[in-house]
Protein backbone atom coordinates (compact mmCIF):
# COMPACT_ATOMS: atom_id res chain seq x y z
CA UNK A 1 0.00 0.00 0.00
CA UNK A 2 2.89 2.43 1.02
CA UNK A 3 4.26 1.43 -2.16
CA UNK A 4 1.32 2.74 -4.53
CA UNK A 5 1.37 5.65 -2.65
CA UNK A 6 4.92 6.70 -2.97
CA UNK A 7 4.27 6.04 -7.01
CA UNK A 8 1.49 8.04 -7.01
CA UNK A 9 3.33 10.84 -5.77
CA UNK A 10 5.91 10.69 -7.97
CA UNK A 11 3.38 10.51 -10.60
CA UNK A 12 1.68 13.05 -9.41
CA UNK A 13 4.84 15.39 -9.42
CA UNK A 14 6.36 14.49 -13.22
CA UNK A 15 2.88 15.11 -13.98
CA UNK A 16 2.59 18.45 -12.67
CA UNK A 17 6.62 19.76 -14.24
CA UNK A 18 5.86 18.06 -17.77
CA UNK A 19 2.99 20.28 -17.87
CA UNK A 20 4.21 23.43 -16.38
CA UNK A 21 7.39 22.70 -18.82
CA UNK A 22 4.61 22.51 -21.87
CA UNK A 23 3.34 26.09 -20.78
CA UNK A 24 6.50 28.00 -20.42
CA UNK A 25 7.10 26.41 -24.12
CA UNK A 26 3.95 28.19 -25.30
CA UNK A 27 4.45 31.52 -23.72
CA UNK A 28 7.48 31.62 -25.64
CA UNK A 29 6.55 31.16 -29.29
CA UNK A 30 3.81 33.15 -28.36
CA UNK A 31 6.25 36.18 -27.54
CA UNK A 32 9.25 35.12 -30.09
CA UNK A 33 6.44 35.61 -33.16
CA UNK A 34 4.14 38.19 -32.33
CA UNK A 35 1.29 38.55 -34.74
CA UNK A 36 1.37 41.93 -36.80
CA UNK A 37 -1.57 43.00 -37.90
CA UNK A 38 -0.83 44.51 -41.59
CA UNK A 39 -3.88 47.24 -41.48
CA UNK A 40 -2.54 48.30 -38.35
CA UNK A 41 1.14 48.93 -39.81
CA UNK A 42 0.44 51.24 -42.34
CA UNK A 43 0.07 54.93 -42.44
CA UNK A 44 -0.70 58.06 -44.73
CA UNK A 45 2.73 59.34 -44.76
CA UNK A 46 4.39 56.36 -45.35
CA UNK A 47 2.69 54.35 -47.11
CA UNK A 48 -0.49 56.10 -48.80
CA UNK A 49 0.69 59.35 -49.61
CA UNK A 50 4.00 57.44 -51.50
CA UNK A 51 1.67 55.28 -53.74
CA UNK A 52 -0.67 58.40 -54.78
CA UNK A 53 1.99 61.27 -54.98
CA UNK A 54 3.70 58.21 -57.79
CA UNK A 55 0.70 56.71 -59.59
CA UNK A 56 -2.28 59.38 -59.36
CA UNK A 57 -1.35 62.87 -59.18
CA UNK A 58 -0.04 63.03 -62.54
CA UNK A 59 -3.51 62.94 -63.43
CA UNK A 60 -5.09 64.12 -60.16
CA UNK A 61 -3.30 67.07 -59.84
CA UNK A 62 -3.58 70.56 -59.89
CA UNK A 63 -5.56 71.67 -62.67
CA UNK A 64 -5.80 68.00 -63.68
CA UNK A 65 -8.81 65.49 -63.40
CA UNK A 66 -11.20 65.28 -61.00
CA UNK A 67 -10.53 64.78 -57.61
CA UNK A 68 -7.04 66.78 -56.97
CA UNK A 69 -4.85 64.19 -54.83
CA UNK A 70 -2.15 66.68 -54.34
CA UNK A 71 -2.98 67.27 -50.35
CA UNK A 72 -3.86 65.19 -47.15
CA UNK A 73 -7.56 66.52 -47.69
CA UNK A 74 -8.37 66.12 -50.97
CA UNK A 75 -7.43 61.89 -50.75
CA UNK A 76 -8.99 61.85 -47.41
CA UNK A 77 -12.74 63.46 -48.55
CA UNK A 78 -12.20 60.55 -51.56
CA UNK A 79 -10.43 57.68 -49.79
CA UNK A 80 -13.75 55.51 -50.28
CA UNK A 81 -13.83 56.27 -53.85
CA UNK A 82 -9.92 55.51 -54.11
CA UNK A 83 -10.33 52.52 -52.42
CA UNK A 84 -13.41 51.27 -54.60
CA UNK A 85 -11.65 52.32 -58.08
CA UNK A 86 -8.41 50.51 -57.46
CA UNK A 87 -9.81 47.49 -55.81
CA UNK A 88 -11.52 47.31 -59.04
CA UNK A 89 -8.40 47.96 -60.64
CA UNK A 90 -10.12 50.63 -62.63
CA UNK A 91 -7.67 52.88 -61.42
CA UNK A 92 -4.85 54.23 -62.14
CA UNK A 93 -5.81 53.68 -65.90
CA UNK A 94 -3.92 52.13 -68.30
CA UNK A 95 -2.23 50.05 -65.44
CA UNK A 96 -2.82 48.55 -62.07
CA UNK A 97 -1.34 48.95 -58.54
CA UNK A 98 0.10 45.79 -57.31
CA UNK A 99 -1.62 43.66 -54.30
CA UNK A 100 0.20 44.72 -51.91
CA UNK A 101 -0.66 49.10 -52.65
CA UNK A 102 -3.76 48.10 -53.37
CA UNK A 103 -4.03 46.17 -49.60
CA UNK A 104 -2.44 49.41 -47.95
CA UNK A 105 -4.90 51.86 -49.24
CA UNK A 106 -7.73 49.68 -48.52
CA UNK A 107 -6.76 49.29 -44.71
CA UNK A 108 -5.51 52.48 -44.35
CA UNK A 109 -9.53 53.75 -45.53
CA UNK A 110 -10.91 50.77 -43.47
CA UNK A 111 -9.31 52.09 -40.54
CA UNK A 112 -10.67 55.26 -40.28
CA UNK A 113 -8.04 57.40 -43.52
CA UNK A 114 -6.06 58.92 -40.55
CA UNK A 115 -3.16 61.34 -40.89
CA UNK A 116 -0.83 59.21 -39.75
Amino acid sequence: MIFKLKISKIFLILTCIFLSSCLANVEEAIEENPIIDFCKTRSYSLHVKTIIDVNCVQCHGQGGNFPNLTTFNGIKNNASAIKSETESRRMPQGFSLTTEEIQIISCWVSEGALNN
